[in-house]
This record gives structure tokens, C-alpha cells and sequence, in this order.
């Protein structure tokens, strides 16, 4: 079981760069980094909201689950 992020396919939608969305949000580019590549173990629901915020998107838009390799929708 896998929760996937896919805010690199949000971020590609909406045509912005890592670095306008951290500004944006409020959190270091690193941090960003860490989330869009799934290396995050945690998000804050206040991160997530601002996240949402900036890309006028739903939470749901931006993660997906996935079990033993199959998608979850």
C-alpha cells in the first residue's frame, strides 16, 4: 500500500516551476523537492491546504493510493 504524489503532474498543469510554488506556499524549495519525489513520510493538512490553495486544486488531485501496484481510484 502506497500513497503516490503527484505534484509534479499538478505543477505541469498549471505550467509553474517548483520555485514559484514554494514562494507561493511558504516552505523551502527542499522541502518541495522532498514531497514531489515521494520521499515524504508526512504532510502537514496546513501544507497540503496551502498547496491546494495556490494551485486551485483538491487534495485528491494531488495524491493518489495505490495497492501492490495497482491504482486505487
Amino acid at each position: 500500500m502506497t500513497i503516490i504524489i503527484e505534484l509534479d503532474v499538478m505543477l505541469a498543469r498549471r505550467k509553474m516551476k517548483l520555485q514559484d510554488l514554494a514562494a507561493q506556499v511558504g516552505i523551502t524549495i527542499q522541502n518541495l523537492s522532498i514531497l514531489k519525489t515521494g520521499k515524504a513520510k508526512a504532510i502537514r493538512l496546513e501544507t497540503l491546504n496551502e498547496i491546494c490553495r495556490v494551485l486551485e486544486c483538491q487534495p485528491g488531485d494531488l495524491l493518489r493510493y495505490e495497492v501492490d501496484g495497482t491504482i486505487k481510484e
